[in-house]
């Protein structure tokens, strides 16, 4: 397995130029950026906020097709930690169809059709970080309904193990929804991260490997990344009053440059063989 991805958190505030300047510097070390598209500010489920959603999702867009870049990805269903989750079925199924228009209006009039991005992956939070998109359950009708809407898997699943492991969802309920998902061809990138502390791997109780090993199995798993978060990150206070457990310091001594290179190291591994069973 070879190290040669990396994924950059971009706000659609951004300074164009200096994003344009990270993504070539990030190529100058040999690794492919993607972006990890991001709204601040406004609420992509609000028929109101439509038009300055999509401003900002097409200014990230615009840098993806600026850079020639492949792959993009988003959190863009929903605002981090605000809002207030769904009163009823058809209040839900409302907030889908908005985040569908939006979506497919940013397809559309970006010009996504035919140009170098392959994919869109979008992620799912845990429960308290967003209100409404907290499961790959919950997830899924958004893509199923822009794919159906464009006649191709173009949308697809950024996977997290560790918003999987905080949705209330079982492993195994998570395997299956993944293995349904391979079959429609609905599977994007995969993060090897940690429920709760998102930190080491090994304090990952398994959901790291299962869930792994589960989009592997589907044939459809594209790349792998290793994603962890300083316990202590001021910027990250609101998540440690939602849940202490965040705040756990799992480096055990090590400097997190260390705890990034033996989860990358485990996750080599895991890859190689799963490869080697035939799995991947």
């Amino acid at each position: 397995v070879k190290i040669d991805l990396i994924q950059i958190s971009s706000f659609g505030t951004t300074n164009p130029d200096e994003k344009d300047a990270l993504i070539a510097a990030v190529r100058d070390l040999g690794l492919e950026p993607q972006l990890v598209m991001m709204v601040g500010g406004v609420n992509p489920m609000n028929p109101d906020d439509e038009d300055e959603a999509l401003a900002q999702l097409m200014v990230n867009l615009g840098a993806a097709l600026r850079n020639n870049i492949a792959q993009v990805n988003s959190t863009s269903v929903e605002t981090w930690m605000e809002g207030t989750p769904p009163s009823s079925e058809e209040e839900f199924e409302a907030r889908v169809a908005q985040n569908i228009k939006l979506h497919l209006r940013a397809y559309e009039e970006a010009g996504l059709a035919d140009s170098c991005i392959d994919n869109w992956n979008i992620e799912f939070l845990r429960p308290g970080e967003f209100q409404n998109f907290t499961s790959l359950a919950k997830l899924r009708p958004i893509l199923t309904g822009l794919n159906e809407k464009i006649g191709r898997p173009f949308f697809k699943a950024l996977i997290d193990a560790a918003h999987c492991g905080d949705s209330g969802l079982s492993i195994q309920e998570n395997e299956f929804i993944v293995a349904s998902m391979g079959e429609a061809d609905e599977i994007g990138p995969f993060h090897c991260s940690v429920p709760t502390t998102r930190g080491c791997l090994s304090s990952d109780d398994g959901w790291v490997g299962a869930l792994l090993t589960a989009n592997a199995a589907t044939g459809k798993l594209p790349s792998a990344f290793v994603e962890l978060f300083r316990h202590d990150d001021p910027v990250l206070e609101p998540l440690r009053n939602l849940d202490p457990g965040h705040g756990i310091d799992t480096t055990l001594g090590r400097s997190y440059n260390e705890v990034m290179v033996d989860g990358l190291i485990d996750t080599v591994r895991r890859l190689n063989n799963l490869k080697n069973r035939g799995i991947l």
